[in-house]
Parts: C-alpha cells; sequence; structure tokens
C-alpha cells in the first residue's frame, strides 16, 4: 500500500510559476509509474504528465507541454511537477498518483482509471 502526499499549491496570477511535490510512503517508489492529474470545476480529472519507473522517459498533454515539467528523485521518494506560464485554464486541484502493475518500459498510462494509489489532491488557482 502506496501513501501519497501532495504539497505546493495556492493561488497565483497569470504567468506565474509553481512546484508540486508529492512524497510517497509504504512501497518501492521506484517500482511505480508516476502520474500527476488535475480535476478543474466541473470537468473530468484529466492526465497532466507522467514518468516512468526509472525517470528517463515523460509524457505530457498537449496543453502543457513546454511549460511543465516532471521529475522523480528515486533516492528521496518524490516526484515534482514544476509550472510555468500558468494561465486560469490550469486552475485545478491536482493529484499525485502511482501505477504498480506491469507496463512497458518507456511508456505511461495515462488514464486516470488505470491507476492505483491517488494522494488528497492539491488545489491550484490562477487568477487572471
Amino acid at each position: 500500500q502506496v501513501q501519497l502526499v501532495e504539497s505546493g499549491g495556492g493561488s497565483v496570477e497569470t504567468g506565474d510559476s509553481l512546484r508540486l511535490s508529492c512524497a510517497a510512503s509504504g512501497g518501492t517508489f521506484s517500482n511505480y509509474v508516476m502520474g500527476w492529474f488535475r480535476q478543474g470545476p466541473g470537468k473530468e480529472r484529466e492526465f497532466v504528465a507522467a514518468i516512468n519507473r526509472g525517470g528517463e522517459a515523460t509524457y505530457y498533454v498537449n496543453s502543457v507541454k513546454g511549460r511543465f515539467t516532471i521529475l522523480r528523485d528515486n533516492a528521496k521518494n518524490t516526484v515534482t511537477l514544476r509550472m510555468f506560464g500558468l494561465t486560469p485554464e490550469d486552475t485545478a486541484v491536482y493529484y499525485c498518483a502511482a501505477y504498480g502493475r506491469a507496463y512497458a518500459d518507456y511508456d505511461v498510462p495515462k488514464e486516470w482509471i488505470e491507476y492505483d494509489y491517488w494522494g488528497q489532491g492539491t488545489q491550484v488557482t490562477v487568477s487572471s
């Protein structure tokens, strides 16, 4: 059983940056593909970014490519989402998620329903 705790959300203005962190405990962190998802007001939960077990491969939803960066530190059991150039469309609750079953080494699942463990979420609000 993996426990995930997000931190780093907040209220910012358009163009600002934030760094979200997710600390994992209770499992072997390097065994898990890690992802970030978000759910905006009145919207479905959507894939934002994910990183494979070794950290060599990263994937992003088109709307954040070039603005967000996902990183992991397997020694510290953490995954980070660096967000730059934030816009009001990025306003959402951001969730960290872990996937622990077999998957291609350099690919990641991108559907929220595939992930096994979830954090409680952290709110990001971007004002115009």
